[in-house]
């Protein structure tokens, strides 16, 4: 029988006339846009609600690796840092994701007025105003009010046309116009506009990165030599690739066999963290290490070449024939990406490959400590069972998250020779990133977990989510006493 496809009717849409379908649509946009700019004021009132401390101690910001940047421009007020997660959660977003929120309102308040007032007139889209404050609260050099006055009287007038490029032009302008250019240090053999960018991939199954360098004329001859004699080595032993594949396939053995130099002296191989096994296992593709040669006192130390751990998940399934085969599409921890599994077999074809296939970890099994720390199973065992940080939206790996005692671990229990409360076991373990983690401990948020892998989290104004690995659910009461209506499943097709 032939598949036919039932289209839903939204409301009673599917009877009016086009030109009233053109009306509902101009209506529509109308109440999002005046939605839209109601969250701004009501992020502004927010944060004016919940000032930070005068010495800034407690003030959000965005953490970096390189340092810590505020969420608004220079001269504007601080907010303090645990009061966002709360709003973010009552928006269904996360927590960086309200930081900006509300750094774009205290922005436009405080440096960017014409734009703040044509925003709540409800005639601009958000999204463009929002586009002007991200730009001048993080312009390098900082914006004085002079110039920050300067740039709203260009922009507001003519905001629905203001486009990302023109924006970084308008900003150009006033910081030439105002003299905030730092002097440019002169160039020289360490400070010459080389880089190296290394792109991102886009999509959810990229299989390729893009590389973008500038380098020395000396260095980009020799690359090209090399690459070019790669290239023709692997045509060599049989390839029938284009040339850019074969320069590509060589540069990538280039950083297979490439050591370096060991400043420090030690010629050790940095570790990583291991790898954890899904359903079915998980596969850690390596680069192979080249051997290692000390030399004597006047000569540099050779270092084994470095080591990547991919974190590959794939799931075993009954195929139509009754046996038991692997899932042709896995999970790429790595940037969270799909891997398709004849990708990962080309990978692990590669000469200088090294593959570890980690035993399987069982997610429905409950593995338990005496100690503190989770062992290294365990710890698999709960990364791969909840995969991000388990605070209300927030999807931080859980690889890189802290693993929290949902009941405190009580480490006197030991000592005096009775089971410890708050078991170090899977049921009361939970991936918290280390700004949820300080939420937990220090505001007034409560965290339980009725079963393992799943967590209830009630803030201090008496929000109620529930998270598991499926996402975030709102259980918050209305003022009826109703809870928020569940997000509606996708309608079937018959």
């Amino acid at each position: 029988m032939e598949a036919t496809t039932v289209a839903p009717d939204f409301g009673g849409l599917r009877d009016l006339t086009v030109s009233e379908l053109l009306g509902a649509a101009r209506q529509r946009r109308s109440v999002v846009q005046r939605g839209e700019a109601d969250l701004l004021a009501i992020a502004y009132e927010w944060a004016v609600a919940h000032p930070a401390d005068p010495d800034g101690w407690n003030a959000a910001s965005f953490h970096h690796p390189l340092g810590e940047e505020p969420i608004s421009g220079d001269g504007t007020p601080r907010v303090a840092e645990f009061c966002i997660p709360e709003l973010g959660a009552a928006l269904g977003i996360s927590t960086d994701a309200a930081k900006k929120l509300i750094g774009h309102a205290i922005e436009m308040v405080h440096r960017l007025p014409r734009v703040w007032r044509r925003v709540q007139s409800g005639t601009v889209p958000v999204w463009r105003a929002k586009q002007v404050a991200e730009a001048t609260i993080h312009c390098d050099p900082a914006l004085t009010p002079e110039a920050m006055a300067w740039i709203d009287a260009q922009v507001a007038p003519f905001l629905e046309k203001v486009g990302r490029a023109q924006m970084e032009r308008i900003v150009a302008q006033a910081i030439e116009l105002y003299g905030l250019a730092a002097q440019e240090p002169p160039l020289d053999e360490d400070n010459d506009g080389r880089y190296v960018h290394i792109h991102t991939p886009i999509g959810p199954f990229a299989g390729s990165m893009h590389l973008e360098a500038e380098v020395s004329n000396a260095d980009g001859h020799d690359l090209a030599q090399a690459l070019s004699a790669g290239a023709a080595a692997i045509k060599a032993g049989g390839s029938t690739a284009s040339l850019d594949v074969r320069r590509s396939m060589a540069l990538g053995e280039l950083a297979r066999q490439q050591t370096s130099l060991d400043l420090a002296g030690a010629n050790t191989v940095p570790t990583s963290d291991d790898v954890g096994a899904g359903s079915a296992g998980s596969v850690d593709t390596a680069a192979g290490t080249a051997a290692g040669t000390t030399g004597s006192a006047c000569e540099p130390v050779q270092r084994k070449a470095r080591r990547v751990d991919l974190h590959l998940h794939f799931t075993a399934e009954v195929q139509p024939d009754g046996t038991t085969g692997i899932s042709p599409i896995g999970f790429l921890e790595n940037g969270q990406k799909l891997a398709l599994l004849s990708q990962v077999r080309s990978w692990v074809r590669g000469t200088h490959t090294e593959v570890r296939i980690l035993p399987v970890i069982d997610l429905n099994e409950h593995i338990t400590t005496s100690r503190y720390e989770p062992t290294d199973r365990l710890r698999r065992q709960v990364i791969l069972r909840d995969r991000t940080c388990v605070f209300p939206w927030c999807t931080r790996p859980a690889r890189s998250c802290d693993l929290d005692h949902v009941e405190p671990f009580d480490h006197d229990a030991i000592g005096e020779d009775r089971p410890p409360p708050g078991s170090t076991a899977t049921h009361n373990l939970a991936p918290l990133c280390r700004s949820h983690h300080r939420l937990k401990t220090h505001t007034g948020w409560r965290l339980t977990s009725p079963t393992s892998g799943v967590f209830e989290w009630t803030s201090p104004h008496g929000q109620r989510f529930r998270r598991d690995r499926h996402g975030t659910q709102d259980l918050t009461q209305g003022p009826d006493g109703e809870p928020p209506p569940a997000p509606s499943p996708p309608r079937p097709r018959v």
